[in-house]
């Protein structure tokens, strides 16, 4: 999750030439050779495909450090012998073997390239380890600045955990840092002091007690996972659990609290199998059904760390006990369990290849609330809800950002991509394709890494409605589209402006008080009226603004 106000950055124009209004020259912002070296499939990563992790870490809270080791597992797709592994400062890598032989490697900032020496034959299945340690970055304002959480609760205890989206997993652990290679499985072992539990993805397989009086966590992930959904979570836990009865048959939930919270969790988590429920009716299967579904507790406000989503909403309704819709159904549900939850979907299920694209995660995720609204309150009151959430749009720049950089667009991926998303549904005018779409996205797309093109083509094709210039639009520009009309001499005309060349996005109007569908261009077109009443209103659920042009 990020905030709807948190980080603005500058964006990439694809696909469509949009006005010069609302779009920031691409010169404006600099990228470094680093952004280059962590957002990129650079040479060194392209050669493969990686299978598997151990990653045993060793945290240690008084000293705020941690060390350990990752095992990673991978097959040859072309001959190489120089391969990239990232951690970033001021973590550092202390050595690197393959099958016992120690191997040489150099840093280049926050990527090591290490020099193989064993032959790397294609479709061979080969392993390295790489052993780490330090003081990792200590979070400054998570999950929006990310790294580790070292906190205490009111009991003294340790209260310790990672967030790391868009920063990268390479903050705290060396990993192949980049999106569009998700290992397949993995082991994460988490030693911690005796008296404290680590949360981690996936399921428990074994807690050792070691003969120093700390324990280690084995937990395995069965699924695919993304490098930023793995996750360590550290305190005085405790335990409860119910099991779901969903599409896949009995799925189970178990829930990680602090001690002194668990009546407090025992009623707030009650939103959980009913967001489930709501969800898998919306977007089919809950993807991860080896691997349970965890809400965790943290020292923070929340993230969707796969198959562990991390809780921290102080277990109020709304966002912190607000309503960012401002309409009174935000306070119906506990927005970080159903938001973050929602990333199973998209982001954990459906998952970005480079950030820029990061709109897929949370444009869809921030209309998931809206659909919670819906299953629950109705179709109006889960359109109520994206409307009202429009205002926290702010039109500064633009949703997608550059490409190959690691850089994400505009905050307003979240209430405006929700409401392209709604408005969307309303020219396609059939709630049952609507879902079939929904629910025909997560199983064509099952546990893979997908480009924004990939989902607008899929919509595109399964709709039957090109809707590319809908997305260039509220993508790509800052622009809200103005339907500009004018009654002259009996007849009422009309067209887009301020838009994407060519903009063709079919709108509902009431036109002297009758409902009626409209195909605007960005040419004037006419129709007769001889109603001299002149009243035109666009229908709320679109995100445009109208302009009269009067004689």
């Amino acid at each position: 999750m990020k905030n709807y106000f948190g980080s603005i950055l500058t964006a990439f124009l694809i696909g469509f030439t949009a006005n010069a209004q609302g779009l920031l020259n691409k010169s404006e912002t600099v990228f470094t050779h680093q952004d280059t070296l962590r957002g990129s499939i650079t040479k060194e990563r392209a050669w493969w495909d990686l299978k598997y992790y151990h990653l045993n870490v060793k945290v240690n809270p008084a000293e705020k450090s941690i060390s350990g080791s990752n095992t990673v597992r991978y097959t040859v797709l072309t001959e190489n012998n120089r391969m990239q592994i990232d951690l970033q400062e001021p973590m550092n890598i202390t050595k690197v073997t393959q099958n016992g032989k120690e191997l040489k490697f150099e840093r280049d900032g926050n990527a090591f390239f290490i020099t193989l020496t064993e032959k790397q034959k294609i479709g061979d299945v080969k392993e390295i380890v790489v052993y780490f340690n330090g003081k990792p970055k200590e979070a400054v304002r998570a999950p929006w600045d990310g790294g580790f959480s070292w906190k205490k609760d009111k009991n003294g205890k340790d209260f310790i955990a990672t967030s790391c989206q868009g920063l990268g997993a390479s903050v705290w652990w060396p990993c192949k840092d980049h999106m569009y290679d998700e290992v397949e499985n993995m082991l994460i072992s988490v030693n911690v002091p005796g008296d404290l539990t680590d949360v981690s993805n996936g399921r428990l397989q074994s807690v050792k007690k070691e003969k120093d009086g700390t324990k280690t966590f084995n937990w395995y992930v069965a699924n695919p996972i993304n490098n930023y959904g793995v996750n360590i979570n550290i305190g005085d836990y405790v335990n409860f659990s119910e099991v779901f009865k969903g599409e896949k048959g009995n799925l189970d939930c178990n829930y990680y609290v602090l001690r002194d919270n668990l009546a407090l969790a025992k009623e707030q988590f009650k939103d959980a199998p009913k967001m489930l429920k709501a969800f898998e009716n919306w977007f089919g299967p809950y993807p991860f059904y080896e691997d349970s579904y965890k809400l965790v507790e943290v020292p923070y406000l929340g993230m969707e760390h796969q198959s562990s989503v991390t809780y921290g909403n102080q277990y109020k309704n709304g966002y912190l006990g607000r309503d960012l819709s401002g309409t009174g159904w935000g306070l119906k549900f506990d927005f970080i369990i159903i938001h973050e939850s929602g990333h199973e979907w998209y982001a954990n299920n459906i998952t970005y290849k480079d950030i820029a694209d990061m709109w897929v995660h949370e444009s869809f995720t921030n209309y998931s609330e809206s659909l919670f609204v819906e299953y629950y309150y109705g179709k109006d009151a889960g359109a109520e809800y994206v409307i009202g959430c429009r205002k926290n749009i702010k039109n500064d720049t633009p949703i997608i950002g550059h490409y190959d950089v690691n850089n994400e667009g505009s905050g307003d991926m979240y209430p405006k991509g929700a409401t392209m998303l709604h408005m969307i549904r309303q020219v396609i005018n059939d709630d049952a394709k609507w879902k079939s779409i929904l629910r025909g996205m997560n199983k064509t797309f099952y546990h893979q890494t997908v480009t924004g093109k990939q989902i607008q083509d899929y919509i595109n094709e399964q709709s039957g409605i090109n809707f590319n210039r809908v997305f260039a639009q509220y993508l790509t520009t800052t622009q809200i589209p103005v339907f500009e009309y004018m009654f002259k001499n009996g007849t009422f005309g009309y067209h887009w402006t301020n838009c994407v060349s060519k903009f063709d996005m079919p709108v509902r109007v009431k036109l002297n008080g009758v409902e009626t569908w409209l195909k605007p261009t960005t040419e004037w077109q006419s129709v007769k009226t001889d109603n001299e009443d002149r009243k035109v209103e666009v229908d709320k659920d679109f995100y445009v603004t109208t302009s009269n042009i009067v004689e």
